[in-house]
């Protein structure tokens, strides 16, 4: 992901953001559709940037908000009993010395809880939803 000001971002760089966090995921779904049974589960990943964006996270925060959009979007189209839904945490204990500063004042949770979100995506019924791990 791409972490510049706004006006030094490129094109390539938001495509590259898009293409990595969103296009990929979208894609995952897209393929999922012709070979997962009618009672699959999609559980994609985004992040408390759609709602809390930083200095220099704007095209994370596109590709968070993006994927967000996609599972509301894909959960009234998926056939049978299919369903999608995202788990979006905020930073992780686990990668606190990666990020230094970037997520200052940010309640860091661990990947334990992440994890929990996904068990309930998966094994749940709910479709259409964010798991929101804060």
């Amino acid at each position: 992901m791409p972490w510049r000001p706004l006006g030094e971002l490129g094109t390539d760089d938001v495509r590259s953001g898009l293409e990595g966090k969103v296009v990929s995921q979208i894609e995952l779904v897209r393929q999922g559709l012709a070979h997962l049974p009618a009672h699959a589960s999609y559980t994609l990943i985004t992040g408390i940037l759609a709602r809390e964006p930083l200095l220099t996270g704007a095209v994370a925060a596109l590709a968070n908000g993006a994927v967000e959009a996609f599972v509301r979007a894909a959960a009234i189209e998926l056939p049978g009993r299919q369903r999608i839904n995202a788990v979006s945490p905020t930073v992780f204990e686990e990668s606190l010395d990666a990020y230094g500063d970037t997520f200052a004042g940010f309640d860091p949770v661990p990947v334990s809880r992440a994890a929990n979100a996904y068990v309930k995506s998966i094994e749940g019924h709910q479709t259409g939803r964010i798991f929101l791990v804060e």
